[in-house]
């Protein structure tokens, strides 16, 4: 199959990828660019465990094609930390127990961070809504959402 240009901005920095057509954004994110953080689970969009921010909303990865992301602005759970610096909402999932097995919290934190950019202040419920594409296995999601909750107050202050 004949490959495509494009481009993928991720984290702020560009990436001119040559593709197959039929690839997917976490394919690429992951097999291509070495991001693997974002991970790759049901490949249906029902789990989460993909989901990336896109020109500022969650998005399941699994169900993007990379060329339908050719020139958006991509944020993977890779471009949170600072440095040696974790974002707020990382620290707080640490601190709250909201990482048990860990496999579905990059998902989890990249949906939490898109309510937090449109909402710096959201009830318990907005957080529910917000994460419900998210599945995890392990915590219960109470200790997800009072980290979400904790980085929303810390990021507040």
């Amino acid at each position: 199959m004949k490959k495509v240009e494009i481009t993928l901005k991720v984290n702020g920095e560009d990436y001119e990828l040559e593709i197959e057509p039929q690839r997917t954004l976490v394919e690429v994110l992951r097999e291509t660019l070495g991001f693997t953080g974002t991970k790759k689970s049901c490949n249906e969009g029902e789990c989460g465990a993909c989901t990336v921010i896109m020109d500022g909303k969650p998005v399941a990865s699994c169900l993007v094609l990379a060329l339908d992301a050719h020139g958006k602005e991509i944020t993977t759970i890779e471009g949170l930390a600072r440095g040696e610096h974790l974002h707020p909402l990382q620290v707080a999932f640490v601190r709250q127990g909201g990482i048990q097995c860990g496999f579905c919290t990059p998902g989890m934190i990249m949906s939490a961070k898109a309510l937090l950019d449109k909402n710096p202040q959201p009830t318990t419920t907005e957080v529910r809504k917000a994460i419900s594409g998210n599945l995890c296995r392990c915590t219960g999601y109470q200790q997800i959402v009072d980290s979400v909750m904790t980085a929303a107050q810390e990021m507040n202050k």
